[in-house]
């Protein structure tokens, strides 16, 4: 099992979930590994996922170390928030090639070993504002959003293997990133979810360990919410 950007966040407790339910987990990171009790529970590989050659060596450990990836969750990404009038290209296609085509990189990457056992479970993690967007946002929004038609045409393709791919859609969440915003912010986000909260990454770290379980055989192509009603607009 891997999980990409794993070493903190939403990353962090999807690997915690998993070890927890008794799996061997392997994590990415790509500027500080976890340390402590996660650094001696996790295998810690350095990836950069905009580098087809560090994707590739680093599933290469992981399987020397723990075999084949049947689980992927693809949770590395990246902001660079800006409204568009000053974004530049690069501004924009980093963002992209970060969260959308390191995703393929991986998923690409990943599949080769699962067409070969007819299994694989697939997990892209998006955001709510593939849907919405987001003023500001329109690199990070439209990288999303592209995961969505990426694991609904991975889908199609793999799915006579026995592959399923699915993807998460997080709201808002408690994390560095967040914590980081004014407490103005932080309060009209807040006042936007139905729910009334910010929710955490173990709630999103359980809907993807739903995803990759038995249970979840039947379920390919979705795009699961965990944003407090977030997505469903203003009432």
């Amino acid at each position: 099992m891997l999980v990409t950007g794993g070493a903190k966040g939403i990353g962090l407790a999807c690997a915690h979930a998993f070890v927890a339910a008794g799996d061997q987990v392997a994590i990415t990171y790509r500027s500080a590994p976890p340390e402590g009790a996660d650094a001696e529970r996790l295998l810690c590989v350095p990836c950069d996922v905009t580098d087809s050659d560090q994707v590739d060596a680093a599933f290469a450990t992981v399987e020397e170390a723990l075999g084949p990836v049947e689980v992927l969750v693809a949770n590395a990404g990246i902001t660079n928030d800006m409204l568009v009038l000053r974004m530049d290209e690069d501004a924009f296609s980093s963002v992209v090639d970060t969260n959308l085509t390191g995703g393929f990189r991986l998923a690409r990457r990943a599949v080769q070993k699962m067409m070969r056992a007819r299994f694989g479970r697939i997990i892209f993690i998006s955001s709510v504002v593939a849907a919405t967007g987001q003023a500001g946002q329109a690199n990070y929004s439209a990288s999303k959003a592209g995961l969505v038609g990426l694991a609904r045409s991975l889908a199609r393709e793999f799915a006579s293997r026995s592959i399923t791919v699915n993807v998460v859609a997080p709201g808002p969440i408690t994390t560095d990133m967040t914590a980081a915003l004014s407490d103005d912010r932080q309060a009209a986000i807040t006042d936007a979810v139905p729910l009334g909260r910010f929710g955490t990454p173990d709630e999103v770290a359980q809907t993807v360990r739903f995803l990759a379980s038995d249970a979840a055989a039947y379920i390919t192509g979705a795009v699961v919410p965990v944003d407090g009603g977030l997505g469903m607009g203003p009432s």
